[in-house]
């Protein structure tokens, strides 16, 4: 069959991401069509890099071919499930053991051997637990966000919707079969400290089958350039003075008031500061227009509005050149899983400044690879950023550690590392062990 390769020599693991439109070129913004999508594509080009040949199983509906190359050891595979239709993910769980049991009939056919899966949100988790079980391959399992985490935090900023929030999230459902696939896959990765916190203390995983692998980004795309390179991309961007730069969804969460609070720290201090607010998508919904229109009311109250710039939407394209021509990047966000702008900020060489609220603090070291405050004290934000704006060479130490950070860390060739790693561990020790990879489920079998 066209794109199946089951005589390669190469070691395959599959990747199961289950929601939205996945595809060798992914229509990014499209229902359930985002961050996880490209998480997905980069970590799996960076496998097969390493020596693997990857595929990436998903959900087959609407005109869909049923696979999709990416390149030479990565193709899309689509298994139908719940008509032809899109789906919401909250209520894909519905379909997913029909998709299950398609999946394993393709599997059987063409013979095709796994080392390991690596499931993607809590559907794909649902979906992989079965297949693994019946082909007895270990099942990893990366949340990327948690049904607990997602529901406090919703119920705590908007506590009278709560009813609301049930019906569109289906948040009881979601944080059952969570528990169940925590305790039951062969191990689960988090991505921030924070994830690994709440996946042992409140859903009572086994903290040995718990590890940490931060996302990633494309160190092809953001990385840092010289001077009249970036002096060239402000001008052509329209940047004048101190730009404080801070780019995102329009959602609650990232703070953006306590930003424009703290900024109004920093104005009398750096008369040539502006902050712009790369906020929202194309087109706003009405909640989004909501937000936006409250914070420009709160730049125009404290007498800031010719000095806060409300830019609005940055294609991908653009996104590194923006970092590369801002002085200062801020994370101001109050809860945030990890905060891959402020990754991407740091590789672009940006000295950047990010509140303790999310999972990337615990991984960087205070005046060397970034600045930190409280995510909820507009002088310790405003004063953090007036010291990076004030001192040069504080600036610079941030600029070019921050960078050797970001490489370090968090490139997708590091996580690809990782995640190998953390198998290859693991099957030696089992080794050791004389045990196999079988749950409590197959005791006694």
């Amino acid at each position: 069959m066209h794109g199946l390769n089951p005589e390669s020599a190469l070691p395959r693991i599959g990747m199961v991401s289950t929601h939205g439109y996945v595809a060798a070129e992914p229509p990014l913004g499209a229902a359930d069509t985002g961050g996880q999508v490209v998480y997905v594509l980069e970590l799996a080009k960076k496998l097969a890099q390493l020596g693997f040949e990857v595929d990436i199983w998903t959900r087959r509906f609407e005109d869909q071919p049923e696979i999709d190359l990416v390149n030479d050891r990565v193709r899309v595979l689509r298994v139908p499930c719940g008509g032809r239709n899109f789906l919401d993910k909250e209520y894909l769980v519905r379909h997913l053991g029909e998709w299950s049991e398609h999946a394993l009939r393709f599997i059987q056919k063409h013979r095709l051997q796994y080392q390991f899966f690596n499931s993607h949100y809590w559907d794909a988790g649902v979906a992989t637990q079965r297949l693994t079980e019946a082909l007895n391959v270990p099942h990893v399992h990366t949340p990327h966000s948690l049904g607990l985490w997602k529901k406090q935090l919703m119920e705590r900023d908007f506590p009278d919707d709560a009813a609301k929030f049930e019906r569109k999230y289906n948040f009881t459902q979601r944080i059952n079969e969570e528990t169940l696939l925590f305790r039951t896959c062969a191990e689960i990765i988090a991505t921030t400290p924070d994830q690994v916190d709440m996946i042992v203390r409140d859903y009572g995983a086994p903290a040995e089958q718990v590890a940490m692998i931060p996302p990633g980004y494309d160190d092809n795309r953001f990385f840092p350039v010289g001077g009249a390179s970036r002096n060239a991309t402000r001008q052509r961007l329209g940047y004048e003075g101190k730009v404080v730069l801070a780019i995102g969804r329009l959602a609650r969460n990232k703070g953006y008031d306590l930003l424009i609070d703290a900024f109004s720290i920093v104005a009398p201090r750096i008369p040539d500061a502006r902050l712009h607010l790369a906020v929202g998508g194309t087109e706003l919904n009405p909640a989004e227009q909501k937000i936006l229109d409250e914070l420009k009311a709160q730049a125009a109250a404290l007498g800031l509005a010719d000095r806060v710039q409300f830019s609005g939407f940055v294609a991908d394209a653009d996104l590194a050149d923006h970092y590369r021509a801002a002085d200062v990047f801020v994370l101001s966000s109050r809860y945030e899983p990890f905060g891959m702008t402020a990754i991407e900020a740091m590789a672009c060489g940006t000295p950047t400044v990010i509140t303790t609220h999310g999972g990337l603090f615990r991984a960087v070291t205070f005046g060397r690879h970034a600045l930190y405050a409280d995510s909820f004290d507009k002088e310790d934000l405003g004063i953090s950023i007036v010291k990076v704006l004030r001192h040069p060479r504080l600036s610079a130490r941030l600029a070019r550690m921050g960078a050797h950070k970001a490489r370090s860390l968090f490139t997708w060739t590091g996580i690809a590392q990782q995640l190998t790693s953390l198998i290859e561990e693991r099957a030696t020790a089992l080794a050791f062990t004389d045990n196999e990879w079988d749950e409590p489920w197959n005791d006694g079998d």
